[in-house]
């Protein structure tokens, strides 16, 4: 049976106008536009010189693009699946070296009767009692006059037991120079360069991190009459003089600009003060003391200290808090001390020994970067220190 045809109308769609055509063209240009130039961007930022590992470089690339909360919603969830480990004993190779030291002994004699750098008297650890070598420091730079840098190893606080944080002692003998990186703060008007040339390794003794980026620093960066950013008033400063010493103070109250200023870091406010440890530093840890990985209080940290005698030292490890790394860095003697960089991806101290002119770099604790970190192009600023 023949069905009968359909008396109802086709449906007329009538043409979409010129102009939605348009519209949906210039928005797709523009997407891919935007896509286009989000990984040129990111490809620029994957084939910078250094040793960033990509990881590294992606999130630096995130946090200068508005994608900061993004980047720590991530290191949070990984700092929550991997924390830091409660109790237990560290690995006691790190303290053998200085199992075998014993005591300080009195300074030596040098030519003529005078007193050559000795080795230091240990530091009282902060938990007790002391392992076999915690504390005790190992002379590994040595000269003609004495022992000038000198490290130990010593637990942070009686909660993160198996972790050990590494304590440099550099003499006031040593001349120090600050480089920038060629990211932050940049090498347009510098007078150093990102790296450690050839010609400077055969005197290299040792290099250690620089502070926060500038736009976090809360201070500014003096290179020789060129700064970047705004030297701060009542900011923790590193200051080195044209003579080649440092020491560290107060901007505006124990340092100020002077003619024989050459180089100043600041970073933060002190930890320690007049020899008294800053009694905030629990307070508003990630807004006062920087925004570590979720906000989490015990991370790699490091810092820097003078002593009463113009000494520096230097600490640095892993399951720190900002209270535990202005005790470990006042028990080592320091009257004056600020943090610097925060986070496994920018802590780092090493030493150096040499074969010819070539410098050998050895490593301050089990930190992630390569020992030759400043021997090639270095993203951010760093403190290179050389033989008197």
């Amino acid at each position: 049976m023949r069905r009968r045809a359909s008396s109802r109308p086709k449906a007329y769609r009538s043409p979409r106008p010129r102009w939605a055509y348009r519209l949906r063209r210039g928005v797709l240009a523009v997407v891919l536009l935007l896509l286009a130039t989000t990984t040129w961007s990111i490809v620029g930022a994957l084939r910078a010189p250094g040793d960033d590992a990509a990881s590294v470089k992606l999130a630096e690339w995130a946090r200068d693009h508005y994608l900061g909360p993004v980047v720590t919603l991530a290191e949070n969830v990984q700092y929550k699946l991997n924390p830091p480990v409660t109790g237990g004993a560290p690995d006691s190779s790190e303290l053998a070296a200085a199992a075998k030291e014993g005591p300080a002994q009195p300074s030596p004699s040098g030519p003529a009767g005078t007193s050559l750098v000795a080795r230091q008297p240990a530091i009282v650890p902060p938990v007790s009692p002391a392992l076999p070598g915690e504390g005790v420091y190992v002379p590994v730079v040595k000269s003609t006059k004495g022992d000038l840098v000198q490290f130990t190893y010593v637990r942070p606080d009686s909660v993160h037991t198996s972790y050990l944080t590494g304590v440099a002692w550099m003499s006031h003998t040593l001349k120090f120079v600050l480089h920038p990186g060629f990211q932050d703060p940049g090498l347009t008007g510098m007078s150093q360069p990102d790296l450690i040339g050839p010609s400077q390794m055969p005197a290299l003794a040792a290099t250690f991190n620089g502070g926060f980026k500038l736009k976090d620093a809360q201070g500014g960066y003096f290179d020789n009459g060129h700064t970047v950013g705004s030297l701060t008033g009542g900011a923790a400063s590193l200051v080195i003089y044209k003579d080649g010493h440092a020491t560290v103070g107060t901007w505006g109250k124990d340092v100020a600009m002077t003619p024989d200023v050459t180089f100043v870091r600041q970073n933060l406010k002190p930890l320690v003060s007049n020899g008294q440890v800053a009694d905030n530093l629990d307070a508003n840890v990630e807004s006062t003391w920087g925004a570590t990985i979720g906000g989490a209080l015990a991370v790699w940290r490091s810092g820097i200290g003078v002593t009463a005698t113009g000494d520096l030292v230097y600490a640095m490890g892993d399951a720190m808090s900002v209270s535990d790394l202005a005790d470990v860095l006042h028990r080592a003697g320091a009257v004056t001390a600020m943090q610097l960089d925060i986070n496994q991806a920018w802590v780092s101290y090493l030493w150096y020994s040499h074969t010819g002119a070539t410098a050998v770099p050895h490593k301050l604790g089990k930190f992630q970067r390569p020992a030759d970190r400043y021997l090639n192009d270095t993203s951010r600023d760093f403190v290179a220190v050389y033989l008197p």
